[in-house]
């Protein structure tokens, strides 16, 4: 008989909190977008050519990688949430007394992300973005990725691994996690500076984190049982890597490069030689407060 909630308080407290920490991370997400957008502004260099400047001191790096990551984790959220076979394997494992790890707030998380990283990254590919571009590891790690995951797909069709198989996903989209905010940390502490890279987004994903956390923890209260911890292991490490890089983030920002701006040179802002700016040096600061 599949498990069903103990306690009506916790049940609702278990709600909220997902629905809270699906609208820290959705929510989270818009800054970013917003600050992108703002700082876009045209700056004249010698022959009069516009060069329009937005996205400079956001690592490409690192949303490529968390597209594959939202991704990823869609696949399994929704599989698990959704098909009654993969459930079926879910008990068969873990026992019909569990709860299925999956809430509908981490179907809706997913969906929105992959949404949103998919317009931030059209952002990209439109808005002036210096000498940044996407690296040759990150595309590697990409392309290893899904070709690990087609492997993965043949070699469970046929016997029906179904639970295996999005297991592998949540696994895939651990392991861009770990990665993916490696070249922000990284260009940060290169350039001196979290200058283009939004602090709010930065304090919801944390707060997304601890909520997410705490989910899963009034769950197992209510249960009596650790098993939704390592039945969604994803999920759990999802939260604390998550938490960990944010607060990185967050010393680099008030603490390590307070206030800092990174100046942009002409070199780094356009790839033609010898042109020199018809503005002063102070154009050419982007802020990320504006």
């Amino acid at each position: 008989m599949v498990a069903s909630w103990n306690s009506i308080p916790l049940e609702i407290t278990y709600r909220v909190l997902g629905w809270l920490t699906f609208t820290f991370w959705s929510v989270g997400s818009y800054p970013q977008v917003i600050l992108n957008f703002r700082r876009k502004r045209f700056v004249f260099y010698g022959g009069g050519v516009p060069v329009l400047i937005s996205v400079v001191g956001l690592s490409i790096d690192f949303k490529v990688l968390n597209f594959t990551k939202h991704s990823s984790y869609l696949i399994y959220n929704a599989t698990l949430y959704f098909s009654s076979a993969v459930q079926k394997q879910y008990f068969d494992k873990y026992g019909f007394g569990e709860m299925i790890p999956v809430a509908a707030n981490d179907v809706a998380f997913s969906a929105h992300a992959v949404f949103v990283t998919a317009v931030i990254l059209f952002q990209i590919a439109i808005y002036e973005r210096g000498s940044q571009k996407v690296s040759k590891i990150a595309v590697g790690i990409v392309v290893a990725v899904w070709l690990f995951a087609a492997i993965c797909f043949f070699v469970a069709l046929p016997t029906h691994s179904w639970l295996w198989l999005i297991s592998i996903f949540n696994s895939i989209q651990v392991f861009i996690t770990v990665i993916k905010y490696t070249p922000q940390a990284y260009m940060n502490f290169i350039r001196k500076s979290t200058d283009g890279l939004s602090i709010f987004f930065i304090l919801l994903d944390f707060s997304g984190g601890v909520g997410s956390y705490a989910q899963m923890a009034v769950q197992s209260i209510d249960q009596d049982s650790w098993v939704n911890f390592y039945g969604n292991i994803g999920k759990t490490l999802l939260s604390l890597i998550c938490v960990s890089f944010d607060i990185l983030f967050i010393f680099q920002h008030f603490v390590l490069y307070p206030s800092k701006k990174a100046l942009i040179s002409p070199k780094v802002v356009i790839s033609k030689e010898n042109l020199e700016p018809l503005v002063s040096s102070d154009s050419h600061q982007v802020s990320g407060h504006v």
